[in-house]
């Protein structure tokens, strides 16, 4: 029997995350928290840990300092077995510059792949919400017998315009004909006219043809080194990429509801929306399998409580999350994800919303259809998101749909 083949994962954590202003204002962007306890890194890290790899390395460039320190502190492996999870900053290897995208980031970490000598590498990024078993991916590029595989996830094709789209090759659908950025009128899949296979940011290359393909495009001045936008293609026009539909994915414990869920979280629409999700009864995306858990740092913290106020006020707490150390007296929670360490006064509601840790809701104060960062403290009485102008006036962000987004630090006063 042949052995198996030794697999290095990569994960891409260098990206600003403008779009997630102001979250991204301190913090990377695989850094922001999520759902309560988790980092959106934990994902990405667990998908790869729950699939088998054993040796991850986290490419990390802007503001890093939070995603290094949770890299380090909660992915522990055991170094009897040459295992790690290792937080690999830019590192200046090719010059005095930082990484001029996705594929110079592996360009100028190729000393942790040649240390390694890995047959097969897989790269994925590191700011999405899914769950996927890699090994299934990994199979399905073996057999293939192509140099690189990407996964592609099936959507509308009336949304292929907001996304790098694999065109198929009708005579074999496991082969790309063609990578089209963001196309305006692409054909739908064979069996599914009305849908596309998007990208989702993840690749599994056999080793030396991906070193090659980096060498080889850190040469060419007019590259913009994206792996989606001139790895991928590079495979393409050579016939030697392959894609794998992210339908075929079957992981442990999943259920028809969030079977096959992936989103991307690159905007603060889609940051909100990922994170309503998560509190239905049947959620579009359970946080609660066990076969198949989300990992994350263990908080060192008492459970949540619900409390009467001081003056007996009783409150109550409907389809919604909230994390360890919290405690909620006399409020009314719904539709909402609270971190850990938050407390609420009496009389105090919160709608619609995403707490970050450490937050204090003052007693009567009224969030709704809002984001507050870290340490945001609402004195009593206070509001965020009741009153639209007032916020912009007082310098919170508010998107077009309405979500106000409360910065680190910041105290709201009545």
């Amino acid at each position: 029997m042949p052995a198996a083949p030794k697999v290095f994962g990569i994960v891409l954590a260098g990206g600003e995350g403008k779009r997630l202003m102001p979250l991204t204002a301190d913090r990377a962007k695989p850094a922001v928290p999520f759902g309560g306890q988790y980092r959106l890194i934990d994902f990405a890290i667990s998908n790869l840990i729950n699939s088998g790899l054993r040796q991850v390395v986290v490419l990390t460039q802007y503001k890093s300092h939070s995603l290094d320190r949770h890299v380090s502190q909660t992915w522990r492996m055991s170094a009897l077995l040459d295992s790690y999870v290792a937080s690999v900053p830019a590192q200046q290897r090719l010059g005095k510059r930082w990484f001029s995208g996705s594929a110079d980031a592996i360009l100028q970490s190729l000393n942790l792949i040649n240390d390694e000598k890995p047959d097969i590498v897989v790269v994925i990024g590191a700011d999405h919400v899914y769950r996927m078993d890699f090994r299934q991916m990994l199979d399905a590029h073996i057999a293939s017998g192509a140099r690189a595989t990407v996964a592609g996830i099936r959507q509308p094709i009336s949304l292929a315009n907001q996304f790098g789209v694999i065109d198929v090759d009708p005579a074999d659908d496991t082969r790309i004909r063609a990578f089209l950025e963001k196309p305006q009128d692409p054909a739908g899949l064979p069996d599914s006219p009305h849908e596309v296979l998007a990208s989702m940011g993840n690749y599994i290359f056999d080793t030396d043809a991906l070193i090659e393909a980096v060498e080889t495009d850190g040469e060419l001045p007019t590259s913009n080194h994206d792996m989606g936008g001139d790895i991928v293609p590079y495979f393409v026009d050579r016939g030697e990429a392959a894609v794998y539909d992210f339908k075929r994915n079957d992981v442990p414990g999943s259920t028809p509801r969030d079977r096959n869920y992936w989103r991307d979280v690159g905007t603060i629409e889609s940051f909100f929306d990922a994170h309503m999700d998560l509190i239905s009864t049947l959620p579009v995306f359970n946080l609660y399998n066990t076969d198949w858990q989300i990992h994350s740092q263990s908080v060192n913290s008492p459970p949540a409580k619900f409390v009467r106020d001081s003056v007996g006020r009783m409150g109550n707490a409907i389809d919604s999350i909230v994390s360890l150390g919290s405690v909620l007296s006399g409020t009314h929670l719904e539709r909402s994800v609270v971190g850990p360490w938050t407390l609420s006064g009496g009389g105090a509601t919160i709608t619609d919303s995403v707490l970050f840790d450490y937050v204090s809701v003052g007693a009567g104060a009224r969030v709704n259809r809002a984001i507050l960062d870290k340490n945001v403290v609402l004195e009593d009485g206070a509001t965020v998101g009741v009153d639209r102008d007032r916020d912009i006036a007082r310098g919170f962000t508010v998107t077009d749909s309405g979500i106000t987004i409360v910065g680190k630090n910041v105290r709201v006063d009545r």
